[in-house]
């Protein structure tokens, strides 16, 4: 699997490394990614997600079930 939250959808992003003289390479910035499993009770049954530290926020603020539907309309996960 590749390194996207499937609830909020971020990704790796590219960016600079900049030493004291200024001088730039490339690097890149790794989203803050988990694999955590959930219960979901309408079907009974386990899912695993591979989600951020602000998706499992998410997740716990507005519910389980909302926030998979909302990912699923903007594309982020395709099944769950």
């Amino acid at each position: 699997m590749s390194r996207i939250c499937q609830v909020t959808g971020k990704k790796v992003m590219v960016g600079n490394n900049v030493s004291h003289s200024k001088r730039r390479t490339k690097r890149k910035f790794f989203p803050n990614l988990f694999v955590k499993k959930y219960y979901l009770p309408e079907e009974e049954r386990w899912i695993s997600l591979k989600i951020s530290a602000s998706g499992i926020r998410l997740i716990s603020k507005k519910g389980l079930t909302t926030v998979l539907k909302e990912a699923k309309v903007k594309g982020y996960i395709l099944n769950y």
